[in-house]
Parts: C-alpha cells; structure tokens; sequence
C-alpha cells in the first residue's frame, strides 16, 4: 500500500527472514533503544521516561559526497508510543530532529510467514510502515526507498545476530 497526496505521506514496506521466525526476531526489535545495532547509525540510547512514555536519542555523522572534508550529524529524538508483544509491533513518533521531519509516525511489525503445510514458522518478515508530512527536500518515492533500504539492512543484520 502507498500512496502519495500533497497533505500526508503513508507508505508501507517489509523485508522477509527466511532463515529466522518472529520470536528470534522480535526480542531485537523489542528492544527500542538499539536502533545502532540493526541500522547505520552511530547510536542511540534513552533520553527519558519509561514504558510508552520513552524518548531515544538516534544520530549518524555524514560525510558530504561533494566535499569529504564537510561532516555533519544527523540526529533524531523519538518517543515510543506502542509496544505491543502480542502483535509484536512498535508504533513511535518523531518528536524533533534536524532532518526537516515535521510529522511522522512509524510502526514496525514482526510477522510470522506461514506456509500451507507449517504449524511453526522459520520464516518471518518485518513491516515498516509510516505515515507523516511531506519532508522538505524529499519525495515520497525517495522516502519510501530509503525506508525499504533501511529495513531490509536491518533485517540482514538481525539475520546475522540471531545465527551467530
């Protein structure tokens, strides 16, 4: 589902494990302030609060592709919203950043993948869904394709993790 209107952004993307199930994957995710292991960025760590009250911290240092000697840190406080270990599903939203980000809510789901013939599943998928402002500098298309590359690098490394 995706659609793209000039008031609101809503997308929705998922990458599948096929050598895991959801309740490998789902404690890592679970987890909401360790974002830096399973994404490209440098850390991310509570701010405040407890329970659907808590606050992370996220940042990552850029380099500019036009000039290697320009750095600059990319950051984001976000506030957890929903967590729900039966659906194991997280629901956050973007309280303030400096990327342009107005508006955004993000939920992210594990879910089991079932063939016709298993009671248990080894396989399972990830869904990242959103829905927020438009973002300055961006289009609806780049912000869904960056999504789809962050949450398949993050399913790669959680495969990783849960194999070692």
């Amino acid at each position: 589902m995706v659609e793209e209107s000039k008031q609101i952004w809503e997308g929705k993307t998922s990458a599948e494990l096929t050598g895991t199930n959801a309740d490998q994957i789902w404690p890592l995710l679970e987890d909401f302030c360790s974002l830096h292991r399973w994404l490209p960025i440098d850390t991310c760590y509570q701010v405040e609060g407890v329970g659907g009250g808590l606050i992370r911290y996220c940042a990552a240092t850029m380099t500019d592709d036009a000039d290697p000697n320009k750095v600059s840190t990319m950051w984001v406080k976000e506030k957890l919203l929903i967590m729900d270990p039966i659906q194991r599903s997280v629901t956050y939203e973007v309280l303030d950043n400096n990327m342009g980000v107005k508006s955004y809510v993000g939920t992210m789901k594990v879910l089991p993948i079932l063939s016709n013939n298993d009671k248990a599943s080894t396989m399972c998928k990830i869904e990242w869904s959103f829905i927020c402002d438009p973002i300055e500098g961006w289009t609806f298309q780049g912000l869904l394709s960056y999504v789809q590359s962050c949450l398949q690098f993050m399913a790669n490394k959680m495969e990783e993790a849960v194999s070692a």
